[in-house]
């Protein structure tokens, strides 16, 4: 099995002229100039210090470019880091604090702010959505690098930060294995191939739109058409030349509020994907009544990329995320034993294979907590298999919240509330959204001289947090409701509150 680098070079070999990138509003990126870039990056890379090992942290908006680094990243042996772009200054301090990496890349816009966190064993350069920034300068006059330090199946790749309930983020440890394998069955499994065109509305800081979509590309040499956000109407402009979606559920409910949506204008296309969040089985039945393309639902996450998937050939069922990927197991297992149950059964879905990550960065207590002694690593959702073989999704533990494709923590969110003088405690909930799936709500006990409104908490936090975090309402109550055992009853908040934004 070859890196996803190895494979880039590959891609670039067969097929130099043909475009990687392609932008409506731009010059298109062929796979040769895309090479002349990385290797460009690279030698940028090895002079500012990087070594097999170190960590490349980047927060940056999305552009081809920036896809140029994480190769160029892989190509010398480094451990790229996406932040995401919404990440506030103290947020970054945490993730460079905790991964010490060689090279922070930042926006040009922030330099000057981030600048000030350069030290010896730091270097910060800026890259820009439109090519432009401080490391474009040393590439510009850099020499490319054209070998590329060997590395193994087991060697690091990758770390990609999700928070948990405790409100320390956490590193997922992602291999040069678990990347390459997990590409092989995607490849595999939804026929994805250098006849593609993929048109790329997803996010790069994310497992969706870099590990899925753009590692896909670069693999069987397809084409990617480069979109900097989501928009319904000219994704729908695109499908007569374009071949592949892959979306979160967001995408799917803005287009089908477009009256352009329909059998002809989706023609051409051979594949839609949804995932990150839960698709509402209504939504996936609209889509198919419209368009004649069912959606193919797929489960990842994370610290495993993609799991399971609905079949490409055969029924893609509303409300199932479908069967393994290939060389993938799955089990419903004893939320507290660990015990396998019945099909039919709820219990908590765990994984295992070569796309399970290697660990949480630098805190092996909690990444032995997290694997069973059989190596199954244990996801935090709840669901069942049913007699069709079909994994269902029936829940999460934790009370995750997701909200447009994100994950949100609920004790994060609650612990920066609960700081603010007069607020009592606070309950933190993911409600159903028509746009984003989950809206963040928070439900907060003040004093009642505190003198709080829902203005007064979104405006304490609003700097703490990334914005997709941040409630998109505060709800203030005399008290949180409570078991006998005195646990706050979220579940009992979110049937409460179910209509707020309907």
């Amino acid at each position: 099995m070859q890196t996803i680098y190895e494979s880039f070079i590959v891609s670039c070999d067969a097929q130099p002229d043909k475009a990687l990138f392609e932008r409506p509003d731009a010059p298109d990126i062929t796979y040769a100039e895309a090479r002349d870039l990385v290797q460009r990056f690279a030698t940028v890379l090895t002079d500012i210090g990087v070594r097999p090992g170190d960590r490349v942290a980047v927060q940056t908006e999305k552009s081809p470019e920036a896809i140029c680094l994480y190769l160029a990243a892989l190509q010398v042996g480094g451990v790229y880091l996406p932040l995401n772009t919404a990440y506030t200054g103290a947020e970054i301090d945490y993730f460079i604090g905790d991964a010490a990496p060689r090279l922070f890349v930042c926006a040009p816009g922030t330099m000057a702010d981030h600048k000030a966190r350069e030290s010896e064993s730091l270097q910060v350069e800026s890259l820009g959505a439109n090519g432009e920034g401080t490391l474009m300068d040393l590439a510009a006059a850099a020499a490319p690098r054209t070998d590329h330090v060997s590395r193994g199946m087991n060697d690091h790749a990758a770390i990609l930060y999700t928070s948990g309930t405790t409100g320390r983020s956490k590193g997922a440890v992602l291999t040069h294995g678990n990347l390459a394998s997990n590409t092989e069955a995607l490849l595999e499994s939804w026929r994805y191939t250098a006849e593609d065109r993929l048109i790329h509305a997803l996010p790069i800081f994310h497992t969706h739109g870099l590990f899925v979509a753009a590692n896909m590309s670069i693999v069987a040499g397809a084409t990617m058409i480069w979109l900097s956000k989501f928009d319904g109407e000219q994704a729908i402009d695109l499908m007569a030349d374009a071949t592949v979606l892959m979306g979160v559920p967001t995408f799917y409910t803005r287009l089908l509020k477009s009256d352009r949506l329909s059998r002809g204008t989706t023609a051409n296309m051979r594949l839609f994907v949804s995932g990150s969040a839960p698709l509402l089985a209504e939504e996936h039945r609209a889509f198919e009544e419209r368009t004649g393309h069912p959606i193919l639902e797929r489960y990842g996450m994370t610290e495993t990329c993609m799991i399971t998937t609905n079949p490409y050939d055969g029924s893609r069922k509303p409300g199932a995320v479908g069967m393994p990927l290939p060389g993938v197991e799955i089990r419903i297992a004893d939320r507290e034993t660990g015990a396998p149950l019945a099909d039919g059964e709820i219990g908590a879905i765990e994984v295992r294979g070569p796309i399970v990550f290697e660990g949480y960065w630098k805190m092996p207590e909690k990444t032995a907590a997290e694997f069973r002694d059989d190596g199954f690593f244990i996801t935090g959702d709840l669901g069942q298999i049913g007699d069709d073989g079909y994994l269902r999704i029936v829940g999460r533990d934790k009370d995750l919240v997701i909200s447009g494709g994100y994950n949100v923590y609920p004790k994060e969110v609650e612990g920066l509330i609960d700081d603010i003088p007069g607020v009592v405690e606070s309950a933190v909930v993911g409600l159903p959204h028509p746009d984003l799936g989950e809206g963040v709500t928070a439900i907060v006990v003040a004093k009642g001289d505190a003198g709080l409104d829902e203005s007064r908490i979104i405006a304490a936090i609003r700097d703490q947090l990334a914005r997709y975090k941040q409630p998109k309402r505060v709800l203030f109550v005399p008290e949180l409701p409570r078991n006998v055992m005195g646990k706050v009853q979220k579940a009992e908040l979110r049937k409460t509150y179910a209509e707020l934004y309907k």
